[in-house]
């Protein structure tokens, strides 16, 4: 069985009916510190958290005015625009007084299909854990459409935890785990501890939102499970509507687990090993040693560029006389690593005319 602290990276996925109160529309400030103090005592052991939210919608419609049906498209985005920044708010007060410092961080689908969008956001998230900073991730609700969004906050936090390489996933739910059945309907239904494949069974087995002020229900969260263990990351659902859920699901509360069979890094290198290479980058010597010790692929290293491709798109990486050393994802397209290769970092806005990351590959970007 897994326990919180062993994990480095932690993504939490907090639903709108366990912030927002149902009846008054009001938040739910006791429940809301109680998973502050759970946060800041994961922090305090070493571990980086991430808090996928909902909440905005429903915080929002109350303000307007809006009814509690489900609300047009048009409804829901200016609702989310009034909801965000109180959602925003809530989270710093809760957590400035364990001197944690928040970051709002608005998604949608594109910005993981998209693979420029992609990195930016990954570039993004690993810069506010490395300055210890807890991020608020929600879906963009007052700009997102139908075509575009996640859909539910599940599907999210799985994105989210694959992208930065988490190590486990947690769904704050209203039950306190996945069951063979509804439990509210079927005296019989049983809870599983751990579920090592999602079987066909397990699919049948799920059900649909039981909650007026949540989106996702059990066939989400599969969907969720699938994306974070085939990146390496375990997930738990449990009860959230326990004061401080986190510690319960700690001390062995009741919760099912997905178990990856992969690390993260592991499953990420697969991922990019598996992909089919847009163009070349040859290195030099020196770059050849300095990837083999676990560094980044800096500009200075390369001496030849093939191929046309754009950023975020795979690139094979050999040496001068063509031997393939492994793939990896550019930040730069093909006509900018042209301009860079064999310059220092430090040369890049010159040659670009704008600031550019310093690596060229990042070494988490890169299978060899």
């Amino acid at each position: 069985m897994a326990s919180l602290t062993d994990a480095k990276r932690l993504v939490v996925k907090i639903g709108s009916a366990l912030l927002v109160d149902r009846v008054t529309g009001a938040l739910r400030h006791d429940w809301l510190n109680g998973l502050a103090q759970d946060v800041a005592w994961l922090t305090g052991q070493g571990t980086q958290v991430v808090l996928v939210s909902s909440g905005s919608i429903a915080l929002g419609r109350g303000v307007l005015g809006l009814p509690a049906a489900d609300l047009a498209l048009e409804q829901s985005q200016a609702a989310a625009a009034v909801g965000q920044i109180r959602l925003a708010r809530a989270y710093e007060e809760a957590l400035a007084p364990h001197s944690i410092t928040t970051a709002q961080v608005l998604m949608t689908l594109e910005d993981s299909r998209d693979r420029r969008r992609y990195l930016n956001s990954r570039a993004t998230l690993e810069q506010l854990l490395g300055l210890h900073a807890v991020p608020i991730v929600n879906e963009n609700d007052t700009i997102a459409t139908d075509e575009i969004r996640f859909g539910d906050n599940d599907r999210l936090a799985a994105q989210i935890a694959a992208t930065i390489g988490a190590d486990q996933l947690v769904l704050l739910s209203d039950v306190d785990g996945f069951y063979s059945a509804n439990p509210t309907e079927d005296a019989t239904a049983r809870r599983y501890d751990t579920i090592d494949h999602i079987t066909t069974e397990i699919e049948d087995q799920a059900g649909d939102a039981g909650s007026g002020l949540s989106k996702g229900g059990m066939k989400t969260k599969l969907m969720a499970a699938r994306t974070a263990t085939a990146a390496g990351c375990a997930m738990a659902i449990c009860l959230g509507s326990e004061h401080r859920p986190l510690a319960a699901l700690h001390g062995g509360g009741n919760a099912t687990w997905f178990t990856a069979t992969l690390d993260p890094a592991s499953a990420r290198k697969r991922w990019i090993a598996a992909m089919k290479p847009q163009g070349t980058l040859t290195l030099d010597p020196g770059a050849i040693t300095a990837l083999s010790k676990g560094n980044s692929l800096l500009p200075a290293g390369v001496q030849a560029v093939t191929g046309r491709f754009g950023r975020g798109e795979p690139v094979a990486l050999t040496d001068a006389d063509g031997h393939q050393l492994g793939l990896g994802l550019t930040r730069y397209t093909a006509e900018e690593a042209h301009k860079i290769k064999g310059h220092h970092s430090a040369d890049i806005e010159t040659l670009l005319g704008y600031p550019g990351r310093a690596a060229l590959i990042h070494r988490d970007d890169m299978a060899l």
